[in-house]
């Protein structure tokens, strides 16, 4: 065999043991549709409840808990627990500190909260 296609072969052999080696990241498209799914039924559910005033516009609701907790919001979710109408909200406070809280999306009350 001459010294360049062993060179070669080399060079293969190598490229495939790195590709083996590489970790393999496994993407679910599917799990990324469930997420999608749940957030269009959240907003779809938190529309028709607004429409028909079983809740509070999310503005107001927002404007209330800034009012009590200081820090940024990283993420708000809605759900119907036991057919009360119910905002989880996450917010990060000035300190880092990861706070969860849980308001009545129609009276604006805060009702539960729980530190990360």
């Amino acid at each position: 065999m001459s010294k360049e296609k062993r060179s070669n072969r080399v060079i293969i052999c190598l490229l495939a043991a790195g590709f083996a080696l590489m970790p393999v990241h496994a993407s679910s498209d599917t799990t990324q549709d469930v997420v999608d799914a749940d957030d269009a039924r959240e907003q779809y559910e938190a529309r028709d409840a607004l429409k028909q005033g079983k809740i509070r516009p999310l503005e107001e609701i927002v404007a209330a808990v800034r009012e009590k907790i200081a820090g940024d919001i990283i993420e708000i979710e809605f759900e119907v627990d036991d057919g009360r109408y119910i905002y989880e909200i996450e917010i990060i406070q000035p300190s880092g500190q990861i706070v969860e809280i849980e308001v009545d999306a129609l009276t604006k009350d805060i009702i539960g909260s729980e530190e990360d």
